[in-house]
């Protein structure tokens, strides 16, 4: 292997088992919790817009078929977060607009970061996206903090 195609090497040894699985358990667990939080922030978004939130409107925002979107308002109206109306969009419950609330937090705090690191508007709102259900409570406090400084 050339020199330039080595990965890097690394600064500390591997932690031990225990710590380096919580790594993996944090990252399976935000993957789990991910989809809902993007169905509630989207859901709230349209809201906040003065639209409905529809099943054909969310569908269309986040790329899915509707069957996909009617199992996922199934699963969101079970855990409480979401309410239904007949012939009417979904709305959010108490408990669906406070995660909403800190969903759109994270996903600001998150995309204005990038967009202090030089990161185009277009990439740092796709990026975001991703982040924003990964970061942890410390990460996201020191993204503040270098804001508060970069203002």
């Amino acid at each position: 292997m050339s020199p330039a195609r080595r990965p890097p090497r690394r600064e500390a040894p591997l932690p031990d088992a225990e710590a380096h699985s919580e790594g993996f358990r944090q990252s399976r667990r935000a993957r789990r919790s991910a989809l809902v939080e993007d169905y509630v922030e989207l859901i709230a978004d349209l809201l906040e817009e003065g639209q409905e939130a529809r099943q054909v409107d969310i569908a269309a925002r986040l790329g899915v078929a509707q069957p996909t979107v009617a199992k996922m308002l199934a699963r969101l109206a079970a855990d409480g977060l979401v309410a239904r109306k007949p012939y009417r969009g979904v709305f959010l419950t108490e408990a669906g607009r406070k995660l909403a609330r800190e969903n759109q937090e994270r996903h600001h705090i998150v995309e204005s970061f990038l967009r202090a690191l030089g990161v185009s508007e277009e990439t740092a709102r796709i990026d975001a996206e991703g982040i924003e259900h990964h970061v942890s409570a410390e990460t996201l406090d020191a993204f503040r903090r270098a804001l508060a400084k970069h203002a």
